[in-house]
């Protein structure tokens, strides 16, 4: 009986340690001393913060960059960061804490954040990067961003979004936009929270044909300042 017990004691324990070691995929949300609030989104292995005021179609900052995982460490190294780009490139390991629905990340501070949404099984969930375009969304579908170093990525949760456009080498942060998504029978709907380019988009919905094949994501209606778009985006491995 005393042997049985230990046996589902280590099975817990073996369990609570792999349950730790798995990347908490999904969405995050917390509050800001400034009153903001900030989303965080992880996605195969990348992982981005925004914070933004929707009520007031404010955007106050935003960064990311990948990261490893190992029991309760997450190794995080920036890639780019729109208000200090003396941390890009400077790996920072947290303590992360998984209990029920909030996410602690401990570092100098702990970050508490609470679940948004769990994106485990969701198709559309995941880091994406663009590899095609057509011009003006008319015509032939191009290559791009397949040499140097600059690049626009779309990280998705189960319901969240947030896309930005970046060059690490150069510590280069030129525009980023995000917030709540619906994908649903081939239509593909964005809600903006925040558009660091033009607040104004704030509020707007954009919609958009797609479908998914073999890690490639087809993209095309119209943007946020109504020009056609065509798009491929694929998953990073």
């Amino acid at each position: 009986m005393m042997k049985n017990k230990h046996i589902l004691t280590l099975i817990f324990l073996l369990s609570s340690l792999l349950a730790i070691s798995q990347v908490p995929k999904g969405a995050w949300k917390s509050q800001e001393p400034t009153g903001s609030a900030s989303t965080l989104i992880v996605a195969d292995n990348y992982m981005v913060i925004a914070s933004y005021s929707v009520g007031n179609k404010y955007f106050e900052r935003t960064e990311g960059g990948p990261f490893t995982i190992s029991g309760d460490q997450m190794t995080y190294t920036p890639e780019f960061n729109s208000a200090d780009t003396s941390k890009i490139g400077i790996p920072i390991v947290f303590t992360v804490i998984v209990k029920d629905d909030i996410l602690t990340l401990k570092y100098e501070e702990a970050m508490v954040w609470m679940r948004v949404d769990d994106a485990t099984n969701v198709p559309m969930a995941g880091a994406w990067h663009i590899t095609e375009r057509a011009n003006d969304g008319q015509g032939g579908l191009v290559q791009i961003h397949q040499e140097g170093t600059r690049k626009t990525l779309k990280l998705l949760s189960g319901t969240r979004f947030q896309w930005f456009a970046i060059d690490p080498a150069v510590k280069g942060f030129y525009a980023t936009g995000g917030g709540i998504y619906i994908a649903k029978n081939g239509q593909y709907t964005e809600n903006i929270q925040f558009f660091s380019k033009d607040n104004n988009r704030v509020g707007s919905s954009l919609k958009f044909n797609y479908k998914l094949d073999n890690g490639k994501w087809d993209h095309s209606g119209k943007s946020s300042d109504g020009k056609p778009v065509h798009e491929v985006w694929e998953k990073i491995q």
